[in-house]
């Protein structure tokens, strides 16, 4: 049985997770008996958290809402998921929310122990972001997986791990990390991979059990720009559904600070340019033209014309 302040921290930080606890269930959770449970509630009133209690057979606690609630309480692992959609937020293009996330992130950080913090600053240090990757569905992550990865990146450590490709085949994998990068709802590694002798980038959703082999190593040179490039030129190389080509009445400069994280923009004179994307979902190259203010001319696919007039159509219609 844990002691006593850390059992009542546990049961702090579940009472927080939950609207309702079962009173059997938090005691089970929490591995003491319901007399033990009534005393660590009680030690939590006497600190100012104000739980609410429910008595008879299907009797629980809850943490009441209230505006002087005293300071919330994470794990580890909720500490690091916090960042990392501090993070991810503060790349964000909605107006205000980058510098909000980014004072919040400040603040966040400051106040965590070292242990974390360390944590945290390799995930930052060693994270490029490429932008928005159209269509892709979310894919989730264990943040502990993404700061085990941040920290071999770090420290130049060799890292291990079991890869599951697309067509679910399993590896087991021996690289050189180079950096994560972050690209729309997915993360990848990229790495040197030791036993194929050349660069790969790896979905971290599809990676598990990374470990760090304590063995370090020369960082090598990218044979791209950085690692969001060659993040991009490998998912170009994939078999998409649909390549955008689009002739836009703007400059390029315009069309770069609106939409350059998620497209290819080419110049063509200084008042028309040429717009690419791949993706596997025509929805939202329409609303990233859209926030371009400007006359279009769609050149590629003729799927995404067909899609425009629909939209056309319907907004019209709305009254």
């Amino acid at each position: 049985m844990a002691n006593t302040s850390t059992r009542t921290l546990r049961l702090l930080s579940l009472l927080q997770t939950h609207r309702y606890w079962p009173g059997p269930e938090l005691a089970e959770r929490l591995g003491v008996s319901a007399r033990t449970l009534r005393r660590d509630v009680d030690r939590l009133r006497e600190l100012g958290y104000p739980v609410q209690a429910q008595r008879g057979v299907d009797g629980g606690y809850q943490l009441a809402a209230g505006a002087a609630l005293p300071p919330l309480v994470i794990d580890d692992d909720e500490a690091v998921a916090l960042a990392v959609g501090l993070q991810a937020a503060a790349q964000n293009p909605v107006e205000g929310i980058a510098e909000s996330s980014l004072r919040v992130l400040a603040k966040v950080v400051q106040v965590m122990p070292v242990r974390l913090r360390h944590r945290i600053d390799a995930l930052r240090a060693m994270t490029v972001s490429a932008g928005w990757s159209g269509g892709q569905p979310r894919a989730a992550v264990d943040p502990g997986v993404l700061t085990t990865i941040a920290l071999t990146c770090r420290d130049t450590e060799r890292l291990r791990f079991s890869y599951t490709a697309a067509d679910g085949r399993h590896t087991e994998r021996h690289t050189e990390p180079h950096r994560l990068v972050s690209l729309g709802r997915r993360w990848y590694l990229v790495a040197y991979d030791l036993d194929r002798h050349d660069w790969r980038s790896f979905r971290v959703d599809r990676l598990s059990a990374p470990q760090g082999t304590g063995a370090r190593f020369r960082p090598r040179s990218l044979p791209t720009a950085d690692a969001a490039t060659f993040v991009r030129s490998r998912l170009d190389d994939l078999p998409r559904s649909h390549r955008v080509e689009v002739l836009v009445n703007a400059p390029a400069e315009r069309a770069r600070e609106r939409i350059g994280k998620w497209a290819t923009i080419e110049e063509i004179d200084p008042t028309h340019c040429r717009v690419h994307m791949i993706t596997d979902n025509l929805e939202w190259p329409i609303m990233a033209l859209g926030t371009l203010g400007a006359d279009f001319r769609v050149l590629n696919p003729p799927e995404l014309l067909t899609q425009l007039h629909d939209w056309g159509a319907r907004f019209t219609r709305a009254q």
